[in-house]
């Protein structure tokens, strides 16, 4: 594929995430400029969260995750996600969106599932 292509795809797969979480109640979310090395994720406008979008034909999911987590750490965010675009879906709402267990985990616990946070036994 040609890359100018391709960055149209991610282009277009990240405004409809944008345009799914602006409909969804988060009105400032937006697409972020690229920063090299200092990339905080595809994504700003939501406070703590770094959500990096991949819309590419092959999936690399280790890589992608240590994007994540790398990214996650440049932005300060205290959750990182992997939204990811499926083969033949174009918008948002059918993708996947990926996590580490550990931040699956501090999630439940935010949302009052199992024991209370505590940092002595977050395991994020």
């Amino acid at each position: 594929m040609n890359p100018r292509t391709a960055k149209a795809k991610g282009r277009a797969f990240e405004n409809s995430i944008v345009e799914y979480l602006t409909g969804a109640g988060w009105p400032y979310t937006e697409r972020r400029r690229l920063a090299g090395s200092a990339d905080k994720g595809d994504l700003s406008g939501i406070p703590a969260v770094m959500v990096e979008a991949k819309a590419q034909k092959e999936y690399s999911l280790p890589a992608w995750m240590r994007e994540v987590d790398t990214q996650t750490n440049n932005a300060k965010a205290v959750i990182g996600v992997l939204w990811m675009k499926l083969r033949g879906k174009g918008k948002a709402e059918d993708g996947l969106v990926v996590m580490r267990p550990a931040t699956f985990v501090r999630l439940l616990r935010e949302a009052g599932y199992g024991p209370p946070l505590d940092t002595d036994t977050d395991p994020s």
